[in-house]
């Protein structure tokens, strides 16, 4: 690189698609652009470099990641395009065969991104290339032999790359962990993130007093599957959280989603006395059949599920408890639907977040005979997003008339702010406040689109 090479005035934009997750690692990536001069562009600006981090979990996602690629590559032409994340790791041939696409970067390269623009922007040589491992794991990926037995090599050793930012947003997103090492039948994740690592509870405590520093006052424990903290350094999730408590000035964190059966007692009672963790859980369930959850290869039955659900509400009576839930996953017979279905009509929890299954190629999932047609996914779907209407609607109207600490984000308006509850509940407040205040305020009843509540 030539000494006298500068990123300085160099113009970003940002894509992210997928989870919490991937929108942690964005923000990362923008402070570290930002940290060599690279800012991010202004609405009309045409930039210089376009960051794409992409989702693999269904089609749908590879479909709308192209889509974003192709409408960047029009609105900044000449710009560099570095496409990252799951769909990057996966397919990374198809990736780096979009026009305009500069950079296609796998999960071992994700925390060299700066490195890499450089590198692009003072070389005379501005073609596409991919991480060593991609052909590989994308490879494997296509392979169901090799979803089965449970390791792809490639990503057996990939480093744990930290992260945590709040891009434009209040609160932070700390990730603890990353990779999986579940192989669910329907599930590519382990191929695309590698397994299961986590970083140490001494470097995790660091970054939140950072955000502390920052003036940050919540913090979301991110990852891909949090519960299963400590494979790479030996420690504990629970650990983890009680180290985190203790860090001064940081007064909300959530968990941003936990396996069921990592969602120990000894969680959840910590949980319930702690100093700053808000009555707030994302569990997963996936199906409310016994039968599909065998087929899936999930690691526990609806009865666990249950209990898991009922000790919160016992622990914290206020929770709020979110749900995802998978429909027309292939051996889904509309009996095993049915059955689900009653199953989660009777949980206490709050919100079912609910996805329509896609086919993934070279999962074991592939191999069960019956399957779904996209009309029958469909109904399903809408048959669920009513019971999770009627629970949200329910849950958020026993707090209309209460009191409830609510962090401002943001205002829409001048004076008007959004901000959520301890227990997570969405209101509108126009008052006197301030970004990153946490305020008592009175919920008073829906606004006019009936999506929050308005607080005084």
């Amino acid at each position: 690189m030539n000494g006298d090479f500068s990123l300085n005035g160099k113009k970003a934009v940002f894509f992210t698609l997928g989870c919490k997750l991937n929108f942690a690692e964005t923000a990362t990536i923008e402070a570290q652009l930002s940290a060599v001069g690279i800012r991010r562009a202004t609405p009309g600006e045409v930039a210089d470099v376009c960051v794409v981090n992409t989702c693999s979990v269904t089609e749908v996602a590879d479909h709308k990641c192209r889509q974003a690629i192709h409408k960047l590559v029009r609105q900044h032409p000449g710009a560099m395009v570095v496409v990252l994340g799951c769909y990057a790791q996966l397919k990374p041939i198809e990736v780096a065969s979009i026009e305009g696409v500069g950079l296609v970067l796998g999960q071992e390269e994700k925390g060299k991104v700066v490195s890499h623009i450089e590198d692009y922007f003072s070389s005379s040589s501005h073609k596409a290339y991919t991480a060593e491992n991609t052909d590989v794991v994308a490879k494997q990926a296509r392979s169901a032999e090799s979803m089965d037995a449970g390791e792809p090599a490639s990503t057996h050793s990939l480093p744990f790359v930290p992260s945590c930012a709040c891009g434009n947003r209040t609160r932070y997103f700390l990730k603890v962990q990353d990779g999986c090492n579940y192989f669910c039948t329907y599930c590519t994740i382990p191929f695309a993130r590698g397994r299961s690592r986590n970083g140490s509870i001494a470097s995790l405590v660091e970054q939140a007093n950072q955000v502390a520093k920052s003036g940050g006052r919540e913090i979301v424990i991110t990852g891909v599957n949090i519960g299963d903290f400590g494979r790479t350094t030996g420690e504990s999730f629970i650990d983890l959280l009680r180290a985190l408590d203790k860090v001064e000035g940081i007064e909300r964190y959530r968990i941003s989603s936990i396996e069921p059966n990592l969602l120990t007692d000894e969680v959840l009672e910590f949980c319930a006395q702690s100093r700053s963790f808000m009555p707030h859980f994302h569990i997963p369930l996936q199906s409310g059949s016994d039968e599909v959850l065998r087929l899936m290869h999930r690691r526990y039955d609806t009865r666990l599920f249950y209990n898991k659900v009922s000790r919160v509400r016992e622990l914290m009576p206020d929770a709020f408890i979110g749900v995802d839930v998978i429909v027309g996953t292939r051996g889904e017979t509309a009996e095993l639907f049915d059955e689900a279905e009653h199953f989660i009509e009777t949980l206490p929890v709050s919100q079912l977040h609910v996805f329509s299954y896609s086919e993934r190629p070279g999962t074991a999932a592939l191999r069960i005979p019956h399957t779904v047609s996209p009309q029958e996914k469909h109904e399903r779907s809408q048959r669920l997003l009513a019971i999770s209407q009627r629970k949200l609607t329910a849950f958020y109207e026993t707090y209309i008339g209460s009191v409830r600490p609510v962090l401002l984000e943001h205002a829409r308006t001048k004076g008007l702010y959004n901000g959520f509850t301890d227990n997570y509940i969405k209101v509108e407040y126009r008052g006197d406040g301030s970004d990153n205040a946490i305020l008592p305020l009175h919920l008073k009843g829906w606004n006019a689109d009936h999506t929050s509540l308005i607080a005084e």
